[in-house]
């Protein structure tokens, strides 16, 4: 086990891991676990959970730099002040009132990499993790963000686009729902390493989404949507509905069903296409009646679709996308799709400019911004090309 923590202030340090007592619940060391286990000393059972944690001999790795981040926390409220390092320390001292360094903010199990970590409580961790945000986004807005609901309707694309709203802030609460497993040709433009190839694809997204933010509300729908799951991913209860979905998946019938059940519930819908910068908006709280793809597939319904075979499927996410629109590379591969390809090309700095467009435009849209349903392209070879032709183009 490596150790990169300092003495606690009361003198004492960690027990050595020991033979190996059981852990008593709620920790989890399955490898499938999604979620970290938050560990508060002051609160009862907390000391116990942590020793039995510690002697089980599965931590790998202790990370302690409370300092730090409390000396963080200091110069994130008073900015403004030259702060010596002797009222440097009176202030931090200010901050935890007496409370024992150790005691102080949350312990952090991650059982899938065996680290545990020692982080500032809730409020104080996002104050200062999201610091640098100012004042692009105010701190009462980055409250307001905190506070809302994001689901994401596949991972590979999705995945960027999820972490990318975490890192920011975009959402405190999100679903996340794909049925498939890491493999090794998603590593062109997915975010992992070789070491988390065949994890499934929701537990991969909302592990990475943990270790940015600890705090975060994750719910994984690991066998995607379906008919019989589609209401729950949605949410079902008061309070328990999403506010903004993130439409990412290949097949078919989710695509049409996510959109009937968001216009259904006036959710707003977000869709990178990855190619040619294009995204894709559905403003179904403001326009409840919109039809879907505006209306570039008719009357169609999820129901319609349900049994179409691989070439309808194509011709149809075609429609969806306007063929006629394609970059030529994308035109290009659409005929050789099954024969000298085996799926749609894609790659990773389409995919990270996709979820930079899917974020910028979820937060201005769950801060009550004017942003219209239509499809916008922000198409890199235009902008950055030989003859320095600029072209942003936005349709309806």
């Amino acid at each position: 086990m490596t150790h990169s923590e300092t003495p606690p202030e009361d003198g004492s340090r960690f027990p050595s891991p020991s033979a190996s007592p059981s852990i008593p619940s709620p920790v989890s060391t399955g490898e499938d676990a999604p979620h970290p286990l938050l560990i508060d000393l002051t609160a009862p059972g907390g000391e116990a959970t942590l020793t039995a944690l510690l002697d089980s001999g599965a931590v790998r790795e202790v990370h302690d730099r409370m300092d730090e981040q409390l000396e963080e926390l200091v110069r994130c409220l008073r900015p403004g002040e030259p702060l010596d390092a002797r009222a440097l320390e009176a202030a931090v001292a200010d901050v935890h009132a007496g409370t024992p360094r150790r005691h102080y903010g949350t312990w952090v199990w991650y059982p899938w990499s065996g680290r545990l970590v020692h982080l500032l409580p809730v409020e104080e961790f996002r104050l200062v993790r999201t610091d640098r945000n100012r004042d692009k986004i105010t701190r009462a807005q980055q409250q307001g963000l905190l506070g809302r609901r994001i689901g994401v309707l596949g991972l590979s694309v999705g995945n960027s686009a999820a972490l990318t709203c975490a890192m920011e802030g975009v959402g405190g609460s999100f679903r996340l729902a794909d049925f498939d497993r890491l493999g090794l040709s998603n590593l062109n433009r997915l975010r992992a390493g070789v070491h988390d190839l065949g994890v499934e694809k929701t537990v991969l997204c909302a592990r990475q989404m943990y270790e940015i933010d600890p705090y975060l509300d994750i719910e994984i729908h690991r066998e995607g949507i379906t008919e019989q799951s589609i209401e729950e991913f949605f949410g079902t209860g008061p309070g328990s509905g999403l506010d903004l979905l993130v439409e990412e998946c290949d097949t078919p019938w989710a695509k049409f069903a996510a959109r009937e059940h968001a216009r259904a519930h006036r959710i707003p819908v977000l869709m990178d296409a990855n190619d040619r910068g294009l995204l894709d908006v559905e403003r179904f709280d403001e326009e409840p009646d919109r039809p879907l793809f505006h209306g570039r597939t008719g009357t169609t319904t999820s129901r319609d679709v349900r049994a179409l075979d691989a070439a309808a499927s194509l011709d149809l996410l075609l429609q969806i996308v306007d063929a006629d629109r394609l970059s030529p590379a994308m035109t290009d591969a659409i005929g050789r799709i099954g024969r000298t390809l085996t799926s749609w090309p894609q790659l990773a700095s389409g995919i990270m400019l996709g979820a930079a467009l899917v974020t910028d435009t979820a937060r201005r849209i769950l801060l009550g911004a004017s942003v219209p349903s239509g499809r916008y392209y922000t198409d890199l070879e235009a902008l950055i090309s030989a003859d320095r032709t600029v072209l942003l183009g936005a349709a309806s």
